[in-house]
């Protein structure tokens, strides 16, 4: 809930572990100090705020900190001094500095999208327990080389910035597995362009709003010439968090035809608000997600249902198509870049479909660095394997089948990034089990 200054002014908010305000703020209210022996998690997000004062360090219980959506162009430094802040966000902001030490000693969570930054502070690589790090849509032209002791980063987004290179120490993070790196210099492009059909905006009738996700809205819609209904993504065209929206319709279209891809049927053409838009086949309302995004505890993995239950045989059929796809993905030099049971689609007979390309990034297949980069995306495999695990019902088993599954899980996410096995290698070995 958004509380207000005047609750807050009048004492009403004292013992309060997570506020939240949203009012035009454009001083940091001394206020909140009163809750310092309390709180945990400040939103300050959707504010005028362009400054911190000293004496924010007080804070020291403050775990989580949300300034989205306002005017720093400066990161402030005094957050160094906050002993229990470990999640940091300033997405959409227009800061240009982030100065030497200004990150506190247990960050593992910094989201700085959609700023102006140009440099990173070499201090970065101090940031040990740094789990997640998403600094896409700014200006970076280079990582700095001391961001290679970040040996705990699971999860990263730089796309949409000036990187002129990506350095190969970059894929060799012991746990890094979920990287997006397209739109810059740097980066591949489109390997060949595409020749699928556009079609006229008015051809189609929206029926209901399916789903909203960061890059975009997704429809159900009856196109008129065929008679049939289908699914038609409208891009936001903004950079979101793990890229642009261009990027990752290039990628569903160049992924290509396979059982466990929705089908690409053709793009939009003149829509009103001159949106780019992509149509796709309609998938049966008996599909859910594989699982949940991940929660502020559990920072880079998934969250299931308490009723979510598989069997053995489940698993097998999943991890087979999703070990299938992604073999035709990396063959075609395409990293997916989120790979989560949340952008898994799954029915009861486990058909199921990988979705959501907006982290997704081209790379040359014949580069050095290559075969890493698709073993940076096993690991992400490794650990999806690993959470579906458990809740799979043991009692499905045959003997010896479980110590399999670790095994594989196992080998996925070796720290060696190379001594990790291949998306073919995996499907080679599912077929065994």
């Amino acid at each position: 809930m958004t509380h207000t200054l005047e609750a807050l002014q009048s004492g009403q908010l004292i013992g309060l572990k997570r506020l939240k305000l949203a009012c035009g703020l454009k001083t940091f209210p001394e206020d909140i100090l009163k809750l310092a022996d309390t709180l945990e998690i400040l939103d300050l997000s959707g504010n005028d705020l362009s400054t911190l004062p000293d004496s924010f360090a007080q804070l020291k219980k403050l775990r989580i900190l949300f300034f989205a959506n306002n005017k720093f162009t400066v990161f402030p430094s005094v957050l160094a001094r906050c002993p229990e802040l470990s999640m940091i966000g300033f997405k959409f902001n227009q800061i240009t500095t982030v100065p030497e030490d200004a990150f506190p000693p247990k960050l593992n969570w910094l989201i700085l999208t959609d700023n102006k930054i140009k440099a990173l502070p070499k201090s970065i690589g101090q940031a040990v327990r740094l789990r997640k790090c998403a600094l896409s849509g700014n200006k970076i032209e280079a990582l700095p080389d001391e961001m290679a002791n970040c040996v705990n980063l699971e999860l990263l987004r730089i796309s949409a910035n000036q990187l002129k290179s990506i350095p190969n120490w970059l894929f060799k993070l012991p746990k890094l597995s979920w990287i997006g790196f397209g739109g810059n210099p740097a980066a591949q492009s489109m390997p060949c362009k595409n020749n699928l059909e556009s079609y006229n905006w008015n051809h189609f009738t929206i029926k209901t709003l399916i789903g909203e996700g960061a890059s975009g809205f997704i429809s159900h819609a009856h196109w008129e010439q065929k008679q049939e209904d289908v699914a038609i993504k409208v891009f936001k065209g903004a950079v979101t968090s793990d890229g642009l929206p261009e990027d990752e319709m290039d990628a569903s279209i160049a992924a290509g035809n396979h059982k466990n891809l929705i089908p690409i049927l053709g793009k939009i053409k003149n829509h009103p608000d001159g949106k780019s838009a992509l149509i796709m086949e309609l998938i049966a309302s008996n599909y859910s997600n594989l699982g949940n995004p991940p929660s502020l505890e559990t920072c880079t993995r998934d969250v299931f249902d308490e009723a979510s239950s598989f069997t053995a045989a489940q698993l097998l059929k999943i991890a087979k198509g999703m070990a299938s796809v992604s073999t035709q993905l990396h063959e075609k030099g395409i990293n997916h870049g989120d790979f989560y049971a949340h952008n898994i689609l799954v029915n009861k007979t486990a058909d199921c479909y990988l979705g959501d390309f907006g982290a997704a990034s081209f790379y040359n297949v014949n580069w050095e660095i290559a075969p890493n980069i698709q073993r940076i995306e096993v690991r992400a495999y490794g650990c999806l394997l690993e959470d579906v695990l458990h809740v799979v019902n043991q009692d499905t088993f045959n003997e010896g089948q479980l110590n399999n599954w670790l095994k594989l899980i196992n080998d996925c996410t070796k720290p060696d990034v190379i001594a990790r096995p291949s998306f073919l290698e995996i499907t080679e070995v599912l077929n065994t089990f």
